[in-house]
């Protein structure tokens, strides 16, 4: 997120304040007097020639953000220089303007935070929003957010009532604002039992780091570089520089320390009545300073040489490179979830056809135990009225069990054939694919062809531009040189003048022929392309023409050993016999055509050729 971002986002804010009837637009006195004081504070001179041609009420009507946009960019944006100004002024005057329409809590309230910490909660927040309008804050980066301020506390997070307010349909539905945020450190859900001196230093701490890229602070003592002494300084470390104070303040500076790629960090041991000792060492001096732990020791040492390291990676901030980790994290764990979201419905829908194929199975069982019961209620009936047709009956029982042993083979069978007919329809429809890209490839050489003749034509025409334009040139150095022989002392050098023009001819028309023989090697690979593009589709087509056999649906075999004689001839709908046909047809016509551009081809090179013959003629 560069400088411009950041700014934007805080001059929403206060663009969303002037819009007081909420109809996305705003009156031009009022984006007057917001322009002139964002020219104040980004220390921008003010053009108030620009700004009121901008904003002239020749036309009606108040401005959107749209309309805005162009001149906040070009007279304000594209002039800001980076150090030259105060960030946290800028975010001041906005949150002037968006605290007064859209910050009130509740008076009677216990807890209520003061306008200083609403304001660094406020900066904070757009720090961490998305680059998305209206700014919203994702709730990882909320729980990231509390997480922090509960750690400068020295207090455990607990996020049970966080989840109780993440549990809510419109705060999923729509996110959380900035005021949605304030509302809830507000209420108290989040810091019960705390006094608000202690909160109010931890969200200072936190603003201190996230929005103004401090690593660390702390007392140290360091030994002067003069007098070698030991003074105890107030330290303050910034991905780029190293500051150290008189006090906690941060009023007296008593010095700075630039970091680079060329500074280091080591250990030393303890001496002169010093322990926890380290020493920063740059190109031109070496700074030896002590800690009052060695945890203290190597926090220090560990925040510099993370300084040190995102100085080398070109990095300017830390928690801007960690909050882009996280959201591509986020990202991630969204497509591992919609991924396993999709194998849960694939799952779920072989289950359900699992559970259908089983229920018809059941079902047909079922059907057979009842046509068992019938045949065995028949055959006592039977059995009981004619006992002379026991015999046959048992007979007919054989035949059916037969035939439905048959009837399942059969089924088995067309199981198989049907799992071979989709693996042959995935195969043809990778031939498909394979031979739609030789189609491209083939129509992309087409085209190269006719740009190069299209060249070569030019070049050509070029060509006898120069011819016309040497024989003229030639005929007028005949009649010169008939001249020179009355007035050769006064015309020499212009006949030199005439010579250098042929001359610079000649070399122009050498020009042309090597470019018109670069056109040509261009058409002949061209040409080649096209016919191995041709190839390549001749090819696919008849692998194509191998693949197609498709196979008729609801055949019905006569017997097991006839497995093959149940294949029809496909009809003329047949969508792959209708591919087959065109793209055949296809082949056709692209060898007619392939063989009337070789023969053209043919003919212009031998046109070529008798030209330069005929140019190389001339005396």
């Amino acid at each position: 997120m560069d400088l411009r971002s950041e700014l934007l986002k805080s001059i929403w804010y206060g663009f969303s304040a002037l819009d007081l009837e909420k109809s996305g637009k705003v009156s031009k006195s009022q984006l007057k007097v917001l322009s002139h004081n964002l020219c104040t504070v980004l220390s921008i001179p003010h053009d108030p020639v620009a700004l009121e041609e901008h904003f002239r009420d020749d036309d009606d009507g108040p401005v959107s953000s749209q309309g805005y946009m162009p001149y906040l960019n070009k007279y304000i944006l594209d002039k800001v220089v980076e150090g030259s100004f105060q960030k946290e002024n800028v975010d001041e005057l906005c949150w002037t303007l968006t605290a007064k329409k859209n910050y009130l809590p509740k008076k009677n309230s216990s807890f209520v935070l003061s306008d200083k910490d609403a304001f660094r909660l406020w900066c904070l927040f757009n720090f961490l929003s998305e680059d998305k309008y209206p700014l919203v804050m994702v709730p990882d980066e909320v729980e990231y957010l509390l997480k922090k301020i509960c750690t400068a506390m020295s207090i455990e997070f607990s996020g049970v009532e966080l989840d109780d307010f993440f549990s809510q349909d419109s705060v999923q539905q729509s996110g959380i604002t900035v005021w949605t945020f304030l509302e809830m450190m507000n209420s108290g859900k989040m810091t019960r039992g705390i006094e608000m001196g202690i909160i109010s230093m931890a969200i200072e701490e936190v603003y201190r780091e996230i929005v103004g890229d401090v690593l660390k602070e702390g007392y140290l003592w360091k030994k002067g570089q003069l007098r070698r002494n030991w003074k105890e300084r107030w330290f303050t470390l910034r991905p780029s520089n190293l500051s150290y104070y008189t006090g906690e303040d941060r009023k007296d500076c008593q010095g700075n320390i630039a970091l680079d790629g060329n500074c280091c960090v080591e250990v030393l041991p303890d001496r002169d009545g010093k322990r926890c000792m380290f020493c920063l060492k740059t190109l031109s001096k070496s700074y030896e300073m002590s800690a009052s732990d060695t945890k203290q020791r190597q926090e220090w040492t560990t925040a510099i040489q993370t300084a040190i390291r995102l100085h080398v990676e070109g990095k300017k901030s830390l928690h801007k490179d960690l909050k882009l980790k996280r959201r591509e994290q986020r990202e991630q764990r969204e497509k591992r979830k919609q991924a396993k979201e999709e194998e849960l419905q694939r799952l779920r829908a072989l289950q359900e056809e699992r559970e259908r194929k089983l229920a018809e199975l059941e079902l047909l069982k079922e059907a057979q135990k009842q046509a068992q019961v019938l045949l065995e209620k028949d055959e006592q009936r039977r059995r009981q009225q004619h006992e002379q047709l026991q015999q046959a009956l048992e007979v007919q029982l054989r035949e059916a069990e037969e035939a439905r042993v048959s009837m399942q083979a059969e089924m088995a069978l067309k199981e198989e054939e049907a799992e071979r007919q989709r693996k042959r329809i995935q195969e043809l429809e990778e031939m498909q694919k394979r031979l739609e890209e030789a189609l491209q490839q083939e129509i992309k050489a087409r085209l190269d062809e006719e740009a190069f003749r299209y060249a070569q034509a030019g070049l050509l025409a070029e060509e006898e531009d120069k011819m016309k334009a040497l024989m003229s040139l030639q005929e007028e150095q005949e009649e010169y040189i008939l001249k020179t022989e009355r007035e050769k002392q006064e015309l020499k050098q212009e006949m030199e003048t005439k010579s250098r023009a042929l001359e610079e001819a000649q070399r122009q028309l050498e020009e042309v022929r090597a470019n018109r023989h670069r056109v040509d090697q261009d058409v002949v690979a061209a040409q080649r392309k096209l016919r191995q593009a041709s190839t390549n589709v001749k090819h696919w087509n008849v692998q194509m023409n191998r693949l197609m056999r498709p196979i008729g649906p609801g055949e019905k075999r006569p017997s097991l050993g006839s497995s093959f004689s149940s294949f029809q001839i496909p009809s003329q709908r047949d969508p792959g016999l209708r591919l087959r046909r065109r793209s055949g047809s296809e082949d056709q016509d692209e060898e007619s055509k392939e063989n009337v551009e070789e023969r053209a081809g043919n003919d212009l090179e031998k046109r070529h050729s008798h030209a330069s013959n005929g140019d190389m003629n001339i005396p």
